[in-house]
């Protein structure tokens, strides 16, 4: 755990509500002995969540009051100068403002429940925020990857057209020979059934190497690179792919410079 990671995931108001575990707690404790900073805003927190009960607590109602005055009125009447033994008597009004203040003390207690409840709702929300963040930062990252690749001068582009076997196939391919790369677009492919995948063959010499099966939710993705390809070509195999090629099932291809 890192300082950062406490900061931004609210559990330094977590430690402070007694809301973690042992573990947990041993870690938080050691970083706020060695980092000052840290410490001064734990401080700040206990502040504020102080001045926060203070100005949100709900006193008892005014009959509770009236019916504890009542009861220390009537005690003070049964009081008699023959009694030597006052001390009983002032026991019970002690008693009585004791039970005054525990009331008091159990509302402020659910006001800070309240409280507790309305940061986990807001550490909650800080999470999914924050694994929402981490979704959009590692899209973009995908997408800055896919772009430099296919917007390098090096990468070579070749369309690939169906045959009559699947006319409305169009595969668009990236060829880098200088950092043997390949990537194809195949956003355009006719849906196959589901015992069916696309495979995607080199021709080397007359010989068909396989470049790796084209998963049915692809978009953007690499193959493998082989040398001295003299061409690309695109088959339809059993799920899963094939050891080689079914040639009658060839859709498209298309020959290198």
């Amino acid at each position: 755990m890192t300082k950062k990671e406490l900061l931004e995931n609210g559990l330094l108001e977590q430690y402070v509500l007694g809301e973690l575990d042992a573990k947990q707690n041993e870690v938080i404790e050691k970083l706020l002995k060695s980092d000052a900073e840290l410490k001064a805003k734990l401080e700040d927190i206990e502040s504020s969540f102080e001045e926060l009960a203070i100005e949100n607590a709900i006193l008892p109602p005014d009959s509770v009051k009236s019916g504890l005055l009542s009861k220390i009125k009537i005690a003070d009447a049964q009081i008699s100068p023959k009694d030597s033994n006052n001390s009983r008597t002032w026991l019970g009004i002690a008693a009585s403002f004791a039970a005054f203040f525990l009331l008091g003390s159990i509302w402020l207690y659910s006001e800070l429940n309240t409280v507790k409840e309305d940061l986990r709702i807001v550490g909650d929300q800080n999470e999914a925020l924050q694994k929402d963040l981490d979704g959009i930062t590692k899209n973009y990252d995908e997408v800055s990857k896919w772009y430099a690749a296919l917007s390098n001068p090096d990468a070579e582009q070749y369309i690939l057209k169906g045959n009559a076997l699947a006319p409305e196939a169009k595969i668009v391919s990236f060829v880098n020979h200088r950092n043997k790369s390949v990537i194809i677009n195949a956003q355009k492919l006719p849906n196959l059934d589901a015992e069916h995948d696309y495979q995607m063959w080199a021709d080397v010499d007359g010989e068909m190497i396989n470049m790796g099966v084209i998963p049915k939710d692809a978009k953007l993705m690499a193959m493998t690179y082989i040398d001295d390809a003299e061409s690309l070509n695109i088959t339809i195999e059993p799920l899963g792919g094939n050891d080689h090629p079914t040639v009658e099932r060839l859709i498209s291809n298309v020959y290198l410079d």
